[in-house]
């Protein structure tokens, strides 16, 4: 069974096609990653699945149903959140956001609170909990969205551009952080300029300009490769994912 069903699906402003013509069939156990030129139409998409726009033509079920009827079911981390330098809010504070429905008489029950803790703990920042959200660094402020997401109850995970700004190290931290969660049963959908990193990661790419196609990925020679920069070598950046060729030349 497929959890997103996409079909003949189109959208334009005004009399400009955006997107044209869109098919996918997406299972949760996969980790898609999305990518296309600026302006292709990946932001349109992305709010076409949360429901914020309707496609012209064609249609999107989520769980056999539209996308408006399912924004719990969906977890979204965008791209850049402002923060507010003077506002004490806590890491506790944000990951609890995804509990807002379930407040009572305007305060977080006690079980929501753990379940704050639980999501924190699994992206490795229940340490920071009691600190301000505008001290952490902007890959540790990442996994603190993607907890507030995962603190929802989603059962998939949307993302804007999680690594942007974020150097190879810390983009490859959150990537590893998004195949464990993954793995562990909910499902991932990266838009991504990260293309070198983010393909290492995905079992199917989806390349959207305006048209959609969609590309397998071989994952065990993929894997093969990236495991053995991580394990052999103390540098990785874009070219040794570009060339698929490393320093040792024992690869």
């Amino acid at each position: 069974m497929s959890e997103i069903v996409v079909k003949d699906l189109s959208f334009g402003y005004d009399e400009n096609l955006v997107l044209e013509d869109i098919n996918l069939e997406y299972n949760k156990n996969d980790f898609l990653t999305i990518i296309g030129p600026n302006g292709g139409g990946k932001s349109t998409f992305l709010k076409i699945m949360l429901g914020l726009i309707t496609p012209k033509q064609g249609s999107i079920e989520i769980y056999g149903k539209k996308p408006q009827d399912v924004s719990s079911i969906l977890g979204y981390v965008p791209q850049f959140i402002p923060i507010n330098e003077n506002f004490p809010i806590s890491v506790l504070d944000v990951v609890l956001m995804g509990k807002i429905d379930k407040k009572k008489f305007g305060f977080y029950t006690k079980e929501c609170k753990e379940d704050a803790l639980e999501a924190l703990k699994l992206v490795g920042m229940e340490a920071c909990a009691k600190r301000r959200i505008s001290e952490l660094s902007g890959g540790q402020r990442q996994r603190v969205y993607i907890a507030r997401a995962l603190c929802s109850d989603a059962k998939i995970l949307l993302l804007d551009e999680p690594t942007a700004s974020i150097d190879t190290q810390g983009q490859i931290e959150i990537y590893d952080l998004l195949k464990e969660i993954n793995k562990n049963g909910k499902g991932i959908i990266v838009i991504s300029h990260d293309v070198n990193i983010s393909i290492n990661y995905a079992t199917k790419v989806g390349h959207i300009n305006k048209k959609l196609v969609m590309h397998e990925i071989d994952i065990e020679k993929k894997d093969n490769f990236f495991n053995h920069l991580r394990e052999e070598h103390t540098h990785i950046c874009d070219v040794e994912l570009i060339l698929r060729e490393c320093s040792c030349k024992n690869y």
